[in-house]
C-alpha cells in the first residue's frame, strides 16, 4: 500500500491547533521541501488568476488579489526560516541551502512579470481617482514600489543580470549567516584549574560548571554566547583568558578556515552595489534609502555627524576615565585594550556607584521579570498574558501565551524563548510566523514570537538576569507589542513591516521604563526573600544610567559608519576586508585596534539580517524614543492618555501612513536631538538651525 505523503504534511491541512498556530510538535524536516514546492505551485497558480483575468485591473481583483496570494507558501516559509534562527540542525541548513535558490528563482519570476506589473501599474496610476479609502492607496503604493524594487522596469538583458544577481546574493547571505553560527558554536574554553576563574562571581562558576556537564566534561566550560563571553569580559581577572576569549570572539569567520566570510562580505557589497546601479542609483545605500525616513545619505550622515559632535567630548572623557582607573586599580600604567574594557569599566562603576551585576542580578530573577514585563503592557494598554500549553512549541524552553485586550478580546499568540542553544543563532530578535490582517470585516489576529539568549538557570539558582538583559527583554517585547496590537486591512502593512528607520521606536521606547523606580517597584524583588529592591539600589541604577553613555554612543556610531562604508561604494571592492573595517571606523576607534580583530564578517544585522544601510536606524530611533519618552514622562509614565495616543498613532498604524506623520500625529511636533543630549548627561552644543532636526535629509528631500 502507498502512503500519500501529502496525507502526512502538516502543512497542506487546516492547523487543528488553538488560534491556528503552527503545529511544531508535527512538522518534522521531512515536510519542508515538499510544502516549499507546492507552496509555490499553488502562488503561481493564483499569480496566473490575476494576470489572465479579463476583466481590467481594479483594485479587487489586481491588488488585493496579489496581497491575499501565496498563503501557503507564507506558512511553510515564516517557520522554516525562523526555526533556522531559533532551533536549527544541519539538515534544515542543507535543506536552506537547496530551497534558498528556488525561493527566489520564484520570486523573480513574479516580480519581474511585465503583465502582472502592467495590471499593477494601470490601479497604481488611478489610485487617487478609483474612491479608494488611504489604507488601500497606501498598499497600492506600496505593492507597485516593491516591483519598482526588483527591477521589473528594467531592460530583458538587465532583467536577466538582475535573475543572477539576486539569486547569488540570497546564497551568500545564507552561508554568511550559517557560517557565523558553526563558528560561534565551534569555540570552547575549558577551564580545569580553579586558579583560573580569579574574579568570577560565584553564579558565573556556577553556569560554566553547568555548561561544561552538558558537554559532559569537568570543569568550567565558557563560550561565545553572550551570557558566557559577557560575564567572563566584565569579572576575569585573568588578562590573558580574556584577551583569547576577546580575540576568539572579534576574529569570527576572518581567520581562514571553512567558516571564513571575507569573500561573501566582499561579494555581498559588490553585488548590492551592482543590484542598486542596475536599477540606476549610484551606490546601495541611495537605492535603499530613498523608501526610509532619512530618504537618503545626507540624512543618515547627518544624524551620525551631529551625534558625533554632540558625544565627542563625553566619548574621550570616558575612555579616560577608564585608563585612569585602570592604571590606579593595578599601581602601574596600563595601556587599555579592548579585552580590558569591559573589566575596568565594571569595577570603575562599582567604585563610582557602589553597583555591579551581581548586586541586582536576585531582584531580576526571569519569572518576576516576566510578570514585569507583560505588566507594563497591562498598565499601559490594559493587555493581559495567560500561558496556553495547549498551544505547540518548537522546543521544550518556549512557552505560549494567549494574549488579551482590556475588554477581554483576544489579541494574539506570543511565544516567549528566552536561552541559549547551539542551535540558535547569537543575538535577541522578535519575529511572526503569523501576521496580522483583516478578511471580509474578520480580524485575523497574529503570532508573534521574541527570541532571546538570557543567562540560564543554574543548579543551585532560577535565571538570574542581569540589567542589560531585563532591557533586551524590554527591547524585544517593544516590537512584540507593535507585532500584537496592530490593526490594520493587510498583512503587508500591519504590525513591524514599517520603515527600517522607524521600526525600532517601539521597542527602544520600551527601554525607559527600567531606571523609573516606580516601574521597578513592581516587580523587582529578591528571588529568596521576596524584598523589594532597595529605593538606595535604585537610585545607584538611575545614577549609572548613563555611564559611559559618550563610549556606548560612539561604539554605535562606528557600526553605523562601517555599514554605510560597504554600502556608499560605487566601484568593486576587491582589498583586504581588516583594512577597509580600519578605515571606516577610524574616525570612532577610541581604543587600540586588535590585530586580526574585524566585526565585518560576522555583522549579521548588515550581511544576513536585513539592516543593509539601516543600521543608523538605532541611533535614529534612539532620538525618536527619547523624544516620545519625554510625552510619557511629562504627564506620568503610566498616563493612559500617553499610552493611547502612542497605541493608536505608533502601535496599531503598522505602515497605513507615513512614519513621521503617524510620530507628529503622536507627538504633536518632529523629533529633535535635545531629549536625547538630555537624557545622556550631555550638553548640548550650538549647531546650526538646518542642523537640528533629526530629519534634515527628509527636509531636504521635500524641497526638491
Amino acid at each position: 500500500m502507498t502512503v500519500n505523503i501529502h496525507s502526512q504534511n502538516p502543512f497542506f491541512s487546516e492547523y487543528k491547533t488553538p488560534h491556528g498556530t503552527p503545529p511544531f510538535d508535527k512538522i518534522k524536516n521531512e515536510h519542508y521541501e515538499p510544502a516549499f514546492e507546492k507552496g509555490m505551485e499553488e502562488h503561481n497558480t493564483e499569480i496566473d488568476r490575476i494576470i489572465n483575468n479579463p476583466e481590467a485591473p481594479t483594485f479587487a481583483n489586481t491588488i488585493e488579489a496579489y496581497e491575499k496570494s501565496g498563503e501557503l507558501l507564507s506558512q511553510v516559509s515564516n517557520v522554516f526560516f525562523n526555526l533556522l534562527s531559533a532551533e536549527s540542525n544541519d539538515e534544515m541548513m542543507e535543506i536552506s541551502q537547496r530551497v534558498s535558490p528556488k525561493l527566489s528563482d520564484h520570486g523573480n519570476n513574479i516580480s519581474l512579470n511585465e503583465t502582472l506589473f502592467a495590471r499593477v501599474k494601470a490601479v497604481y496610476d488611478q489610485r487617487n481617482n478609483l474612491g479608494l479609502n488611504p489604507e488601500q492607496i497606501r498598499l497600492t503604493e506600496k505593492i507597485y514600489e516593491g516591483f519598482e524594487n526588483k527591477g521589473v522596469t528594467l531592460s530583458a538583458k538587465d532583467k536577466e543580470t538582475y535573475r543572477a544577481l539576486s539569486s547569488e546574493l540570497s546564497k551568500l547571505t545564507l552561508n554568511f549567516g550559517q557560517n557565523a553560527l558553526k563558528e560561534s558554536n565551534k569555540f570552547e574554553m575549558l577551564l580545569t584549574d580553579e586558579s583560573e576563574l580569579a574574579g568570577l562571581p560565584q553564579s558565573v562558576r556556577d553556569a560554566a560548571q553547568v555548561k561544561a556537564k552538558a558537554k559532559g566534561k569537568e570543569g568550567w566550560m565558557f563560550d561565545l554566547s553572550a551570557p558566557s563571553y559577557i560575564a567572563f569580559m566584565k569579572y576575569s581577572e585573568r588578562r590573558d583568558l580574556r584577551e583569547k576569549l576577546y580575540l576568539a570572539y572579534n576574529t569570527k569567520c576572518v581567520a581562514g578556515g571553512e567558516f571564513d566570510n571575507q569573500e561573501n562580505v566582499r561579494q555581498i557589497a559588490n553585488i548590492r552595489m551592482k543590484i542598486a546601479q542596475l536599477m540606476g542609483y549610484p551606490d546601495y545605500a541611495t537605492f535603499s534609502l530613498r523608501n526610509k525616513m532619512a530618504k537618503n545619505k545626507e540624512g543618515v550622515y547627518n544624524l551620525l555627524n551631529n551625534l558625533y559632535d554632540a558625544f565627542e567630548e563625553r566619548a574621550k572623557e570616558d575612555v579616560a576615565d577608564v585608563q585612569k582607573f585602570a592604571s590606579k586599580y593595578e599601581g602601574k600604567e596600563v595601556i587599555l585594550q579592548p579585552w580590558d574594557w569591559a573589566y575596568y569599566s565594571e569595577k570603575l562603576q562599582n567604585e563610582k556607584y557602589d553597583l555591579n551585576d551581581e548586586m541586582v542580578r536576585p531582584y531580576f530573577e526571569l519569572e518576576n521579570v516576566k510578570k514585569g514585563v507583560f505588566g507594563l503592557a497591562t498598565d499601559l494598554y490594559g493587555v493581559t498574558f495567560k500561558k496556553n500549553t495547549e498551544i505547540p512549541v518548537y522546543h521544550s524552553e518556549v512557552e505560549a501565551f494567549d494574549v488579551f485586550d482590556a475588554n477581554g478580546q483576544y489579541l494574539a499568540v506570543l511565544f516567549t524563548d528566552f536561552h541559549p542553544r547551539d542551535g540558535k543563532r547569537q543575538g535577541a530578535w522578535m519575529t511572526e510566523y503569523k501576521g496580522q490582517y483583516k478578511v471580509n470585516g474578520v480580524d485575523s489576529r497574529p503570532h508573534v514570537s521574541i527570541v532571546m539568549n538570557f543567562t540560564r538557570p543554574t543548579e543551585t539558582e532560577p535565571a538570574l538576569l542581569t540589567f542589560d538583559e531585563v532591557e533586551t527583554f524590554l527591547h524585544e517585547f517593544g516590537h512584540a507589542l507593535h507585532g500584537m496590537l496592530t490593526a490594520c486591512n493587510y498583512e503587508t502593512l500591519s504590525g513591524t513591516n514599517v520603515a527600517r528607520d522607524f521600526v525600532e521606536l517601539p521597542s527602544q521606547v520600551m527601554e525607559n521604563w527600567l531606571t523609573e523606580k516606580e516601574y521597578l517597584d513592581r516587580f523587582a524583588k529578591h528571588y529568596k526573600t521576596g524584598e523589594a529592591i532597595p529605593a538606595a539600589l535604585v537610585q545607584k541604577m538611575i545614577d549609572a544610567s548613563n555611564f559611559n553613555a559618550g563610549y556606548l554612543s560612539y561604539r554605535q556610531l562606528s557600526f553605523g559608519y562601517l555599514d554605510m562604508a560597504w554600502h556608499t561604494l560605487q566601484t568593486p571592492y576587491e582589498g583586504d576586508v581588516k583594512d577597509f573595517e580600519r578605515k571606516a571606523m577610524a574616525t570612532t576607534a577610541l581604543l587600540p585596534v586588535a590585530d586580526g580583530a574585524n566585526m565585518s564578517t560576522a555583522f549579521g544585522h548588515i550581511f544576513s539580517g536585513g539592516y543593509a544601510a539601516g543600521y543608523y536606524s538605532y541611533k535614529w530611533s534612539e532620538v525618536l524614543d527619547a523624544d516620545a519618552f519625554a510625552a510619557f514622562k511629562k504627564d506620568g509614565i503610566f498616563n493612559k492618555e500617553t499610552a493611547e495616543a502612542f497605541r493608536k498613532n505608533v502601535l496599531e498604524k503598522g505602515n497605513t501612513e507615513d512614519p513621521m506623520a503617524l510620530y507628529v500625529k503622536f507627538r504633536g511636533q518632529e523629533p529633535t536631538i535635545d531629549a536625547l543630549l538630555e537624557r545622556s548627561g550631555v550638553k548640548k552644543k550650538q549647531t546650526p538651525p538646518d542642523a537640528k532636526k533629526v530629519v534634515d535629509g527628509v527636509e531636504k528631500d521635500k524641497t526638491k
